[in-house]
């Protein structure tokens, strides 16, 4: 068995939670390259929200999908994760197949603008609230700097604390590398 590093397995997570005509959400879309992946993972008849704070992500992957030529099938918002009930229309609650979130700074941005535990917690907690029965949330955590150490430790008591019977929750990790990699929080709504 060879085992898969941790953005293959990311992929391989959402692969199995949204397929074609599904809605997904990209809660941290930074340079792009996940709102693209969901955007054709979704197809035509799907569709994909993003959000971000920063403006140079969400330029990013608007050019990003423009160069794909999919940037009909994604609705992005330059605004925290934490307000996406404020901001997805009623009608996709209890339709959402899959998310992603890379946590820590926008690559090649400003590494002064971090996700935060609080605002990443009640973006999962929101999630959870309105996903699909069986959908499924990535969060790949990156945890080499200080304040990604902080995320980290909060939102692992987080989601320790989640009710087996309502999420199932994986931790996916090379427990061998150097460097703090990052890792994989996987849960899987029932």
């Amino acid at each position: 068995m060879t085992l898969m590093n941790i953005l293959p397995f990311a992929r391989f997570l959402l692969e199995r939670a949204v397929t074609e005509g599904d809605l997904a959400i990209d809660a941290t879309v930074g340079n792009g390259h996940d709102t693209v992946y969901l955007a054709e993972l979704v197809g035509d008849s799907g569709h994909v929200f993003g959000f971000d704070i920063q403006p140079e992500a969400i330029a990013a992957t608007t050019a990003r999908l423009s160069e794909q030529g999919l940037h009909d099938r994604v609705t992005l918002f330059q605004q925290s994760h934490s307000e996406l009930l404020t901001a997805l229309p009623s009608d996709v609650y209890g339709r959402i197949a899959g998310a992603v979130f890379n946590l820590g700074y926008l690559p090649g941005g400003d590494k002064q603008i971090v996700t935060q535990p609080e605002s990443t917690i009640q973006a999962v907690e929101q999630l959870l609230s309105i996903m699909k029965p069986g959908g499924v949330i990535v969060l790949v955590v990156y945890h080499g700097h200080p304040e990604g150490k902080i995320e980290r430790d909060a939102l692992l008591d987080y989601v320790r604390s989640l009710d087996q019977q309502h999420t199932h929750v994986l931790k996916y990790e090379f427990l061998n590398r150097r460097n703090d990699p990052p890792f994989i929080i996987a849960l899987e709504k029932r």
